[in-house]
């Protein structure tokens, strides 16, 4: 069915329109028009979905200067699925009508754990889990170690794409997940890497969330989207209960001894260098803090440093001489593993302010708000 909303060509994938459907594509027009804000509510099952990507892909091939990219975000991967799968219809029937295939990219991204085809990592059960080994495998210091010792384990998947996969755009069409899982198998790409570094010239994006919120994964995945891109955010009444799980830490008792053990690790591997040799340990150390400078380098596939976000300002810091050499850095977990402790023995809930907190951590462990930060 072609409509016409405004003046706008818009193809509609179905023969039967319902009124809503007609009236919430004209509210979205005006509002593009406006190139402003909207909040449109439609009721469920009327076909949102449908009427929202057949209104902003007609836009989009209208007005290509004005609106570059369509970013849709959603809370689940059986939501971002659907999305994708309308679509498919819609982009089928714009050749069904033109005879023409619509030049467009359009795909979904999601998490290391829904994309990866790596053999040993894919099938871990926990996403934390996949992050973790994929990080261990495609880290840049590992990859430095693989060069110099081929015996060192690593991911031949992201190893290829790196080679091969950034000189080559992936090419028009419609991409679920499991279409970029097959495409990464015949090309010998891993998917996940081939999906964050090809939302840059997609004409359509549709990933979670958090991807946009959270700034944490936001600086490393749509920190370079276009300006003048539309943006939809679907069930937006979620979007205060993912900003606040995004800018929150839950530390348990559990993660406390973890740290405890860690701390212990740490101290007596320090202890078993400077005995061998006190300059491999100062020069370990230095490379270290430079690391914290340097760290925007390897952020595609390191474990980001922050939680929150470190700002750039923080990062190009002198490292405070209170924790400059291993043994004082050391010191100065344990004082804040103490006090994080004693912190967890309340049985109260207690609201705190970040001067408050910053005041009682300096008057029980005298730990400073730089060094901390």
């Amino acid at each position: 069915m072609k409509l016409n909303i405004d003046g706008l060509l818009v193809y509609f994938p179905y023969d039967f329109i319902y009124p809503e459907q007609y009236s919430y594509m004209q509210e979205l027009k005006r509002t593009l028009d406006a190139k402003g804000h909207g909040v449109l509510e439609m009721p469920s099952g009327t076909g949102k979905t449908v009427s929202l990507v057949s209104l902003i892909v007609a836009y989009q091939l209208a007005y290509p200067l004005d609106v570059t990219k369509l970013i849709y975000c959603s809370r689940t991967v059986p939501e971002i699925e659907k999305v994708i799968e309308e679509l498919r219809k819609l982009f089928e029937y714009y050749e069904k009508e033109t005879g023409e295939k619509l030049n467009f990219l359009a795909l979904a991204l999601s998490s290391r754990k829904n994309l990866c085809i790596h053999p040993e990592v894919s099938c871990l059960r926990f996403g934390k889990e996949v992050d973790g080994k994929c990080h261990s495998l495609t880290a840049s210091y590992i990859r430095a170690r693989h060069s110099r010792d081929s015996g060192v384990p690593f991911c031949r998947f992201y190893e290829e794409f790196d080679a091969n996969g950034r000189q080559v755009p992936i090419s028009s069409g419609v991409y679920n997940l499991d279409d970029l899982k097959t495409y990464g198998r015949q090309k010998g790409w891993c998917p996940y890497f081939l999906a964050r570094y090809s939302i840059l010239h997609a004409n359509i994006i549709v990933y979670s969330y958090h991807y946009l919120l959270d700034p944490k994964i936001a600086d490393l995945v749509s920190k370079e989207l276009a300006k003048n891109s539309v943006v939809v955010f679907d069930e937006a009444h979620n979007i205060d209960n993912v900003c606040i799980d995004s800018m929150s830490v839950n530390i348990t008792r559990r993660t406390l001894d973890r740290c405890q053990s860690n701390i212990e690790t740490l101290q007596r591997t320090i202890q078993k260098i400077r005995d061998s040799d006190a300059a491999i340990l100062k020069e370990e150390y230095r490379r270290l803090v430079e690391g914290l400078k340097e760290a925007n380098i390897a952020r595609e596939t390191d474990v980001y440093l922050a939680n929150p976000v470190l700002p750039d300002e923080i990062l190009q810091e002198a490292i405070p001489g209170n924790i400059r050499t291993a043994e004082h850095f050391v010191g100065f977990l344990k004082r804040l593993l103490e006090y994080l402790k004693s912190r967890l023995r309340v049985q109260h809930v207690i609201q705190e302010s970040p001067p408050s907190f910053l005041k009682d951590i300096f008057e029980k462990v005298c730990i400073e708000r730089k060094p901390l930060r």
